[in-house]
């Protein structure tokens, strides 16, 4: 359907626990990030399509694994894959691997959701944007 986005993030300590391993909400803010930079690549940065299109997206389903522990100072590349878009909403597959061995540490399904920001009602995703997540 779409091409892949890859996004490289660091471990820093304020990423993980007393133990140097990142805390399970950490991938969760590298997920988000990613998903902020893929949009950006595809020409869709959040203000402007607040400002001019008056949407935002909202995370509405997350089903995520935790299957390898990262660790401080750690090189990871978050992916971003777009898995289905409906009219106001899509299924995106992220992985987050460590760079040194291409180890999965985390994956998830995220469903996010196209609403109005003023009052949280769906809204369709304009075809220019749909147009070019599929391109």
């Amino acid at each position: 359907m779409t091409r892949e986005f890859h996004w490289k993030v660091r471990v820093y300590y304020e990423d993980t626990d007393c133990g140097g391993v990142v805390y399970h909400a950490g991938y969760l803010r590298f997920m988000e990030r990613a998903r902020t930079e893929w949009l950006r690549a595809l020409g869709f940065h959040q203000d402007q399509m607040r400002g001019e299109h008056n949407l935002v997206f909202i995370v509405t389903a997350m089903d995520i694994q935790f299957t390898r522990p990262g660790r401080l100072d750690d090189e990871l590349t978050v992916s971003v894959l777009l898995e289905e878009v409906r009219g106001a909403s899509m299924v995106l597959e992220q992985q987050v691997v460590r760079d040194s061995d291409q180890t999965v540490l985390c994956s998830a399904r995220v469903r996010a959701a196209c609403v109005d920001p003023g009052d949280f009602r769906p809204r369709r995703l304009p075809k220019a944007i749909v147009s070019e997540m599929n391109a």
